[in-house]
């Protein structure tokens, strides 16, 4: 396993491509459908969210800040 956080920077041109093709059909979505929708339907978006309407949705975050943690859907 090989993580150093400044490789892409190596190649910028590249991961900025790689980046790209991974975040596009993500963003897609959630400007064609919406954001409660994609709460919804897609999980690998809904971890994404911290906080929503107010409330923390996700558990680490709770936990974290002792806060009281809410299931988003």
């Amino acid at each position: 396993h090989y993580a150093v956080p400044n490789i892409p920077g190596a190649v910028p041109r590249t991961s900025t491509y790689a980046l790209n093709n991974v975040t596009l059909p993500y963003a897609l979505e959630l400007a064609n459908k919406g954001y409660e929708k994609i709460m919804a339907e897609n999980s690998p978006l809904l971890t994404g969210f911290n906080v929503f309407k107010g409330k923390v949705v996700h558990r680490a975050v709770a936990e974290a800040l002792a806060l009281e943690y809410e299931e988003a859907v």
